[in-house]
């Protein structure tokens, strides 16, 4: 049986890249896994401990998506050489009261029209991750540069070097979780 994994894309746009990367990852990992893509972290207040209790419903509910799943692909954006404040938010809630990303088997993607394909971002992304003691695979990596000539107008993926690859992924992916469990 596959495992159920969640997918968050780092960003508040609807058409953005990085969401269209899960969607791509979803369609080529079928075989591999099963891929939910989360759609809500505009609804996460900006973190602050004195707002930790009651928890903030979009807190609750993320927090009820990652616990549900086998593991989490995160696909980030970079902004300003770093990740998106949104993302970050994202990752301080969900180490709070309930550290649901503790052990939690985690793969970092990222995708931008930029040369440097998220490097940067992704970086920060498994610096924080692992800070929360997230099992963060380590490879193998996949930065996506030019992304805008990497999907067509329709948002679908059409180049074959970025399917490769998040095959690879998907195939890496499925075997960390099952050593991670």
């Amino acid at each position: 049986m596959s495992p159920n994994v969640l997918g968050v894309a780092g960003s508040l746009r609807h058409d953005s890249w990085n969401r269209r990367l899960l969607g791509a990852l979803a369609e080529l990992a079928a075989d591999d896994l099963r891929l939910t893509v989360y759609d809500g972290l505009e609804q996460i207040p900006l973190f602050n401990e004195d707002a930790e209790e009651p928890t903030p419903p979009g807190v609750r509910q993320l927090r009820e998506a990652v616990r549900g799943a086998d593991g989490l692909v995160i696909a980030t954006p970079e902004y300003n050489q770093s990740m998106p404040g949104v993302l970050k938010n994202a990752i301080d809630w969900l180490s709070r009261t309930e550290p649901v990303l503790e052990a939690k088997p985690v793969a970092v993607i990222g995708a931008t029209v930029g040369n440097w394909g998220t490097r940067l971002a992704q970086a920060a992304v498994r610096q924080a991750l692992t800070a929360t003691g997230a099992f963060v695979m380590p490879q193998p990596m996949l930065f996506v540069a030019r992304a805008n000539e990497r999907f067509d107008p329709s948002g679908r993926l059409h180049d074959a070097e970025v399917s490769s690859g998040l095959r690879k992924v998907a195939q890496a992916f499925r075997q960390w979780m099952v050593a991670h469990r």
